[in-house]
């Protein structure tokens, strides 16, 4: 036992340095780290003393839940646009007109025809005869660009028309 003390006593001086040592550069560890807290806390003080917030957490969690809110909306307006870009092509929105003159022998060109189609080419073609005597309307179905009743020349180019368009 005697052996072990006198070990302990012939080492102590070292062990003893080592925690002095240790304990010198934990000490000058924590006076850095506090410096540096310092300086971003009179940073951070600076930066907010003209913002009128007085929690940044509290901002910053506003600001999360706003943009929570904004990821919401855009996802249903795209749904919506998804919606529309299927609803979009079945739109009757082409359209192409034709005037001419139904009756050469008299009148003038105030007859015409009206193709009302979407990329399909569905949708319908409005005619109108023009006469002295009278004006006659007529309308037409069209699936694929093509009708159950007879299709007259200025009907066939309305409806070229409408599909013209872009």
């Amino acid at each position: 036992m005697t052996e072990w003390n006198n070990l302990i006593l012939d080492q102590l001086v070292w062990i003893v340095g080592g925690l002095v040592v240790v304990m010198v550069w934990l000490f000058v560890w924590n006076l850095v780290q506090g410096a540096k807290l310092r300086n971003m806390r009179k940073k951070y003080a600076m930066m907010m003393e003209s913002t009128g917030i007085e929690n940044l957490e509290d901002l910053l969690i506003d600001l999360k839940v706003q943009q929570g809110k904004i990821e919401d909306a855009q996802e249903e307006q795209l749904r919506q646009l998804g919606v529309l870009n299927t609803q979009l092509p079945k739109q009757k929105a082409k359209i192409g007109i034709k005037r001419y003159n139904a009756f050469s022998e008299r009148g003038s060109d105030l007859s015409f025809s009206v193709a009302f189609v979407n990329d399909d080419k569905d949708g319908v073609v409005i005619t109108g005869l023009y006469s002295r005597d009278g004006s006659y309307v007529y309308a037409k179905g069209l699936t694929k660009g093509e009708s159950n009743h007879a299709l007259s020349g200025e009907e066939k180019e309305a409806i070229v028309l409408a599909g013209q368009e872009g």
